[in-house]
């Protein structure tokens, strides 16, 4: 029970490990890139609107990937792209609803799922961040933008990678403990009872040998009983 106990606590700790190395490493890249996270060419995202109802809403995390080649993208494909909205140039996650060429200059019209007006400003090639990938995690967006702030980042990544390093130091110190002191070999939990049984049988066997009474000398007893008969007879031969 207790090695099952420690393993679950290992690998416990080392999830904890790596999500708050994976949420390290988005957090940081967002920052490089200008505010898009990426990991390996994919792109979690949180969506900010609720423009592409039903298929995403306000809250979620979607993955998009990197996009090797614009002449890929077809009409149907849900992108993410730089654009302007009020005066501020924000990501937008909209689905191709016409391509465009121009002088061979490509470019994409979107719209929301949520209604039935283009968007005004034509997506250029530069502008694409990636391609949406189908993978939707509902209300995960909520979480990364919590993630992202001082406070998210020290509560869910640094205290519980704090604890994981205070742990496995503790684990450290015992072992050298153990290994400084030499008094007796480590023994797992199964020798430690093997050797207990072998002990317990030991002491009964020794008290069962002691309750024993010796065994009679039965094969004298007639010699014995047959010396009186004999001068018996010498008697009664003097007489």
């Amino acid at each position: 029970m207790k090695k099952a106990l420690k393993v679950v606590m290992n690998v416990l700790a080392w999830i904890v490990l790596i999500f708050a190395l994976l949420v390290t490493i988005l957090v940081f890249s967002s920052g490089r890139n200008n505010g898009v996270a990426n990991l390996l060419g994919y792109i979690p995202l949180t969506v900010e609107s609720n423009s592409m109802l039903p298929t995403f809403s306000e809250g979620d995390m979607i993955i998009c990937k990197e996009i090797d080649d614009v002449y890929t993208l077809q009409e149907g494909d849900v992108i993410t792209f730089w654009t302007f909205i009020e005066g501020y140039r924000v990501k937008n996650t909209h689905r191709i609803v016409r391509v465009e060429e121009t002088d061979s200059i490509r470019s994409f019209i979107t719209r929301g799922d949520n209604n039935s007006i283009d968007d005004e400003i034509p997506v250029n090639t530069d502008d694409i961040i990636g391609k949406w990938t189908n993978v939707r995690i509902i209300g995960a967006g909520k979480v990364m933008n919590f993630l992202r702030t001082k406070t998210g980042f020290f509560i869910c990544i640094l205290i519980p990678m704090a604890i994981f390093f205070l742990f496995e130091l503790y684990k450290f110190i015992v072992v050298l403990i153990d290994v400084k002191r030499g008094d007796a070999p480590v023994l797992d939990e199964e020798e430690i009872k093997r050797r207990a049984i072998e002990e317990y049988l030991a002491k009964q066997n020794a008290a069962a040998a002691e309750q024993t009474p010796p065994a009679e000398n039965t094969a004298e007893q007639p010699a014995n009983d047959a010396a009186p008969s004999e001068t018996s007879e010498e008697t009664a031969n003097t007489l």
